[in-house]
Formats: C-alpha cells, structure tokens, sequence
C-alpha cells in the first residue's frame, strides 16, 4: 500500500468536506435572493401606442432612477417583448407606495389662470424635499433649467405687471401659476412678484417622505409614452421565508438520499461521488455568487435538476467501470476504458440539455431565465466534477492500493 497516495486521498476529502461546512454561512449570505424568496412585489408594464425601441429604452432608464431613488436593492428591469417592461423589486419595504410611484407617468406642467402651459418636465433641472427649519413646512424645492428659469422669469414679471394692485388689493385671481402632475392639481401658488432666480417651491406635503417620492419623479422626467399596469404581484417576505426553509428541506432529503443510493449501490466510488457532489455544490452556488446571479425558485428547481445529471454522469461511468471489471480487466485498465466509453454519453446528454437552456434563457424572461441559468451552471459543474475530478479520485484509489477487489467497486 503506497500511504503517501492514501495520505493524499484523506487530505483532499478532508479539505472539500471541512471548506463545505466553512463556506455554508458565507455562501448563504452572499447569494441574491429573488423576489419569490425574499419578498418584494412584481409590476409589470406595457407601454400604449406607437413604441420604439428608444421610447423602451428610455423607460427602462426612467424606472431604474425612480427604482434607485425608493432605495431598493438589486431591482430587476428588463424589456420583455416590443412593447413591455418587467419591474422586480425584492425586499420593497412599502410594496403599494412602490407600485403607485414607479407607475406615474410624472408629467409636470406649469399653468396659467386661463389653462395655458409655460413650463414642463422638460425646463426643471432639479427636485429636492426639504423642511423648513423655522417653521417646519415640508416643501419640494424646483430648480429649473437656464431657458426654463428665463421663461418663468418672463412670466412672473408679465403677470405682475399686467395684473397690478387695485385700490391697495393685489389681484390674486390672475396672479397663479397652478402646477399640475400627471393631470392632477399639486398646488396653485400666488405670484407676489418677479422670479428671476429659475427657483420654485411646492408646499402642502404631511412628511418628508411624501415629498421625497414627489420629487422623485420629478427629478426622473416624464415617461416619453404612456404606460399601463396590466400586472401586479406582491410577495411578502414570509412567504419567501416559508419558500427557503421548503428549498433547504427538500434540497437536505434529496441530496441525503442520494448519497446513501450511491454508497449502496456503488461502495467505494459511491463515497467519491458523493465527495464530489458536495465539490460540485460548492463550484456550482460558488459560481452564482461570482456571477452576482439572482436564485429563485425556479432557479432552485434548475440547480436539484443539475444535481440529478450530476449523479447520473458518475452512474454511467461507475456502470462502464463495473463492466470493465467484470470483463478481467485490471483497476486501472477498467478506470481509463471506463471513462473513455462514458465519455460521449455523457457528453453528448449534457449538450443537448445545455442547448435546451440556451433557448429558455434566449427567449424565456424573469425567472424562466434564472432556471435557464442555474441549470446551465449546473451542467458544466457537473461535467467537470464527474469528468476530472471523479477520475482523478478513482486513479488515486487504484494507484493506493487500498482497494484491490473487484466487489469493493460494485462489480
């Protein structure tokens, strides 16, 4: 018995074994959870008439400021199809106050007394809520643009001076520009005076955090077309607690019984592939992290999926090994011709799998994708483990002499 190929054989068991128990809670807390396990809510929008791919783009860059500005971590927004834009939002603290500010179309206007507009959203360079330190009125602070500031100048001194005080009364029913958003009145503040500065303030908010998302979509601009909610989803976080700690129990019992079938089954190269499982569980979730990939469930499912190939590639090569054996070949002989016969099944399995995922990802959408994804990692884990390092493993064994019995090995 050669103890310096035994010693090495421990030692790299040991290692996988002790880093899977050392990387669980660091793994656990790395990975990105989707919306369906972490909670959150789903919106879905359409955009209504002629659409261009600019008109999607330009909404999509829209939704990620407001998405960015409501202090939400790691949002998905994607276009599905020509007219469509999916919002996902995990771990939305008020999912209703999220839905209501990413869905309005933000479209300021500035109005005189007779309905006519002088400035849009398109003059105002800036939005900012603030509270007034001496009184403790919470406003939203507008600064517009060089030409809108001049425009608004014009106004405000026209209206003064075309509507002067009579009799000691300054005429207060002319004398407005109301300030509308999205069709709705905000506010109609009186014009005392000339504003040359291009600064404005709108007032009336019960808190800060109503006139932060205010300005927010100020500050975001108006969609270039209308948009619709056609879907809504909400997932609260105990539910997506309730879909992990499912997950974790399902994902303990399969892999257990897996491990135990390949040790009864296969004996001494069950215990390397179930070595190698718990290698290719950390490459596979490692990877993940590294891709800042988001899990769901459905990401999950394709991940248990990758698991079961993973098993398989050791079954067809452990079965291939066995005949060999049983044929009168020596171990080593048996191990070289048995991964060579396996080879192209396995290969050619997992191809045609990964070209599957390929199209699910290629036209699938939100978490159809991530299944796409994890399985697609999966498979190429699973590959490299079963090809290289389960051999590996198996050659160590054979050149150890630790085991030279045929039965040792199933056969």
């Amino acid at each position: 018995m050669k103890w310096g190929k035994v010693v090495s054989i421990v030692l790299v068991v040991a290692l996988i074994i002790g880093a899977a128990f050392m990387a669980a809670e660091p793994l656990q807390k790395n990975l990105k959870l989707g919306l369906d396990l972490k909670g959150g809510v789903q919106v879905r929008l359409e955009a209504k008439g002629e659409v261009t791919d600019r008109d999607i783009a330009q909404i999509i860059a829209i939704m990620r400021n407001r998405v960015d500005s409501l202090g939400v971590a790691e949002p998905n927004i994607q276009q599905e199809g020509d007219n469509r834009v999916l919002i996902e939002l995990p771990g939305a603290k008020d999912p209703e106050e999220a839905i209501r500010t990413i869905g309005k179309t933000a479209q300021l206007e500035f109005r005189l007394y007779d309905g006519t507009i002088i400035l849009d959203g398109s003059d105002l360079e800036d939005a900012q809520e603030a509270k007034d330190p001496q009184t403790g009125e919470i406003y939203v602070a507008l600064k517009f643009k060089p030409e809108g500031a001049k425009k608004f100048a014009d106004t405000t001194a026209e209206l003064v001076a075309k509507y002067p005080e009579v009799n000691g009364q300054q005429d207060r029913q002319h004398r407005v520009i109301g300030i509308f958003l999205d069709e709705e009145m905000l506010q109609i503040p009186y014009v005392s005076t000339t504003i040359p500065d291009g600064q404005a303030q709108i007032t009336g908010y019960s808190d800060l955090n109503e006139a932060h998302n205010i300005a927010l979509l100020l500050r975001s601009g108006a969609l270039p077309v209308p948009v619709e909610i056609i879907e809504k989803r909400t997932v609260g976080p105990t539910l997506g607690a309730d879909s992990i700690a499912k997950s974790k129990t399902t994902a303990i019992y399969g892999l257990a019984a897996i491990m135990i079938f390949m040790l009864l089954f296969y004996r001494l190269p069950g215990v390397v592939a179930d070595v190698s499982l718990v290698l290719y569980s950390l490459l596979n979730i490692g990877i993940l992290i590294l891709l800042n990939a988001t899990l769901t469930l459905p990401g999950i499912a394709g991940f248990l999926l990758s698991v079961g190939m993973c098993v398989d590639a050791n079954i067809i090569i452990y079965e291939r090994l066995k005949e060999e054996l049983r044929n009168g070949k020596s171990l080593r002989a048996a191990i070289d011709s048995g991964f060579r016969r396996a080879f192209w099944t396995i290969f050619d399995a997992n191809i045609t799998t990964l070209i599957a995922a390929g199209v699910l990802f290629y036209l699938g959408s939100g978490t159809i994708k991530g299944f796409a994804v994890t399985l697609s990692i999966g498979i190429l884990c699973s590959m490299f483990t079963a090809i290289t390092f389960t051999r590996f493993m198996l050659k160590m064994l054979a050149e150890s002499n630790i085991a030279k019995n045929p039965k040792i090995y199933g056969a």
